[in-house]
């Protein structure tokens, strides 16, 4: 199998570096052979390729999915979210959600977020050896979205069980018990083709309807009441966009945290230098981003014949964006190997599915946890210690993850 696609290269040692380079220096659009009905994709590599597919929705569009999957078309209808789509309707579902997670709205979520993560790092401290991703990169985001979703804080600990299921589903392996959950629908129609998709639609379902009924201060009453020029979400998107909030509002900011402590136990300097200089707090956010790179590709589809640095592309062939080529080019980042808290910001990494239409709505969100993760860290004074276990990496093509992270937090 091809490295970049190889799940088992990525749980070994994270992003086959080497690899990559190769391509871009060599054949920066590549043909990776896959199992679809054509037999591969185009993979895209370069940063200023992947900037230019991703503004170019008309050529390159959305609605045929994102993933390495092939799907059917009644699996595309029952899984269609705003990721998966394109104007008009992309467009249309983006107004309805955007207004909880614009830069007006995200400070508001500062105070909760801010007591959640110190509450865990000093947790953490007093724990002496732990593991991190357990003590606070799992427990973190989660805990800062359901207290934002409306979500009982009982039910957190279930929210990331059904998420960590998800991950599963991305190394593309049939999941144990397609009916787990209690799930009765094919798995083909259901994301990641995992049955804890069924369980999170199932548990948005409900919550929804008990806000229509209740309404509450939290994003999801927002969502079920969200209407512009008379035009609500269905039932069904409601469920879909509930779906993709736990899975992405959780995994991708839980990986760019985990990423960044490693690097920090990695390269411990860099910390030094935030304990030094605060002021340097948010490029170190956008640093510890480009480097986790949390989502390693997305996919999209040529809707027409085409060409990429002279390499025909016929309509609908696979065209699959590597986040984790991309914020690694050296032709435009100084050093992209070098983990650089200082780093400038411009140009910037594409970690949050490089630009366009469908720049992840999310993002403020993530920069705001972990601004607060690393301004707690700084203000308590701590540092971060290997103890010299392994860290345990997800077998996955698609999130760049981290299940365990042995180290120790340390106040000097």
């Amino acid at each position: 199998m091809d490295p970049i696609v190889d799940p088992a290269v990525y749980e070994a040692g994270g992003i086959p570096h080497e690899a990559f380079a190769a391509l871009r220096a060599n054949e920066p659009v590549h043909w990776t052979p896959w199992d679809n009905s054509r037999g591969g994709f185009w993979s895209v590599t370069r940063h200023p390729d992947v900037y230019a597919v991703s503004r170019d929705a008309a050529t390159f569009c959305n609605g045929e999915f994102t993933n390495l999957f092939e799907l059917s078309e009644e699996a595309k209808a029952a899984r269609r979210s705003i990721i998966d789509s394109d104007a008009p309707l992309h467009t249309r579902l983006r107004r309805l959600v955007l207004p909880p997670f614009t830069t007006r709205k995200v400070p508001d979520y500062d105070g909760a977020t801010r007591a959640i993560a110190g509450r865990l790092l000093d947790a953490a401290a007093a724990a002496g050896p732990t593991d991190l991703v357990a003590a606070l990169t799992e427990p973190l985001p989660i805990q800062v979205f359901v207290n934002i979703l409306g979500v009982p804080a009982e039910d957190a600990d279930y929210m990331v069980e059904l998420s960590n299921q998800l991950v599963e589903g991305t190394a593309h392996r049939e999941p144990v018990d397609p009916g787990g959950y209690g799930n009765t629908t094919p798995l083909e129609l259901l994301p990641f083709n995992s049955p804890a998709s069924y369980a999170l639609f199932e548990y948005g379902r409900q919550l929804g309807e008990r806000r229509r009924a209740q309404p509450a201060d939290d994003l999801v009453t927002t969502l079920v009441q969200a209407e512009v020029d008379g035009d609500r979400l269905s039932d069904a998107e409601f469920c879909n966009f509930f779906q993709l909030l736990v899975f992405a509002g959780n995994e991708t900011t839980r990986t760019a945290l985990s990423h960044g402590l490693l690097a920090f136990m990695q390269h411990p300097d860099q910390l030094e230098r935030l304990h030094a200089d605060p002021s340097l707090i948010p490029t170190a956010v956008e640093e510890v981003i480009r480097w986790a790179t949390p989502v390693l590709h997305m996919r999209r589809t040529a809707t027409i014949d085409t060409s990429l640095h002279g390499t025909p592309i016929a309509a609908g062939d696979w065209v699959v964006l590597w986040y984790a080529s991309s914020n690694f080019d050296g032709t435009v980042l100084a050093d992209p190997l070098r983990f650089d808290v200082g780093r400038p910001v411009n140009p910037n990494h594409q970690a949050f599915g490089g630009y366009g239409p469908h720049h992840c709505l999310g993002a403020h969100l993530a920069r705001l946890e972990i601004k607060v993760v690393l301004e707690e860290i700084v203000a308590r004074g701590l540092r971060v210690e290997p103890t010299g276990d392994p860290v345990v990496r997800v077998p996955s093509n698609f999130v760049h993850g981290i299940l365990s992270l042995p180290g120790q937090l340390v106040s000097r």
